[in-house]
């Protein structure tokens, strides 16, 4: 369902619910006058929520999303509390997520070629850096690594494996380092964080002048999402903030970068992880055909494939 309607509140808050949920503002430009994109709930059990937020989170989202009437930009409103989704992605393991190292190291070797027609070599600090797949990546090729990751299960993977340095905490925590990066990543992570422009100028922080930010987004805008509506594949409950490029690109001005590239972002993963993945929409053909490519033997068949993912190159123009 889609309101027509301008609303200063999204939805009323019930006393038992305002203990967990809150209000926000456009992250963008700081206005509260929204229209309804979904209408959803906050009648769900917190619980549950919280145990989905991982780096392989697929719960579907009943919450609802809203459209700044002022910059257009689209975000989950009210959304449930920040230390209890921090607690979900701190607590949390996810070996699902780490089943995938093949598909998401080939992925990765990808995305290290864009960067590299930017900036060939140097040091470079993922942000949100899961089990440490890129920095693996980056450090093979002659990259110095550093990584911020919230997970402990996953962080204590990417260290143990990889030897990469990430550091298990968040980027609100500053940790420290002494070299100013060449080039800041975050890999299907912003639209995950409570603040994006305040990640974001963080990461300017870290930065050498003229060192380049990296951004993976899902793109709302693109044709698929608008398609797929409220159906689409990527409105899921640890999305707290959808992007297009027009608002990821003043997202980015305001954090002091202009964006230098941008272009779809490929991934690939097992086709049997991938039907997992569809379990949640349409479970009765995902499970038919997960048991057909488990019986062939095919489950396991690494899989490129494009789903309205975009990827920014930004590079720094000022300092903050």
């Amino acid at each position: 369902m889609i309101a027509s309607h301008a609303m200063s509140v999204p939805i009323p808050l019930s006393h038992e619910a305002r203990g967990l949920w809150e209000i926000v503002p456009c992250n963008l430009c700081g206005s509260r006058d929204v229209t309804i994109k979904y209408q959803g709930t906050t009648d769900q059990e917190a619980a549950a929520l919280i145990q989905s937020y991982s780096a392989s989170g697929n719960f579907i989202s009943e919450e609802t999303l809203v459209r700044c009437n002022n910059c257009d930009l689209v975000f989950t409103s009210p959304r449930l509390r920040k230390d209890l989704i921090l607690k979900g992605y701190t607590e949390n393991e996810d070996p699902t997520y780490v089943s995938q190292a093949d598909g998401r190291l080939k992925s990765f070797s990808a995305c290290l070629n864009k960067i590299e027609k930017f900036q060939k070599v140097g040091s470079v600090l993922d942000v949100g850096a899961a089990a440490g797949f890129f920095l693996k990546v980056a450090k093979d090729n002659g990259w110095v690594t550093y990584g911020i990751e919230p997970s402990k299960f996953l962080s204590d993977f990417g260290n143990r494996n990889y030897n990469v340095n990430i550091y298990n905490g968040t980027i609100e925590d500053e940790p420290k380092w002494n070299t100013a990066m060449d080039v800041v990543t975050l890999w299907d992570v912003l639209e995950h964080t409570f603040d994006p422009k305040d990640v974001l100028k963080r990461c300017n922080h870290y930065l050498r002048e003229g060192g380049y930010v990296v951004v993976n987004y899902p793109n709302i805008g693109n044709w698929m999402a608008k398609l797929a509506g409220r159906k689409w594949w990527f409105i899921i409950s640890v999305h707290l903030y959808y992007f297009t490029p027009k608002t990821i690109e003043k997202l980015l001005n305001q954090a002091g970068f202009k964006v230098v590239e941008t272009g779809p972002h490929f991934q690939m993963l097992q086709f049997g992880y991938l039907l997992y993945r569809l379990e949640a929409y349409l479970p009765g053909l995902a499970k038919f055909f997960g048991k057909i490519a488990k019986t062939l033997k095919l489950d396991g068949l690494l899989i490129p494939y494009y789903a309205a993912q975009t990827r920014v190159i930004a590079k720094k123009v000022e300092n903050l």
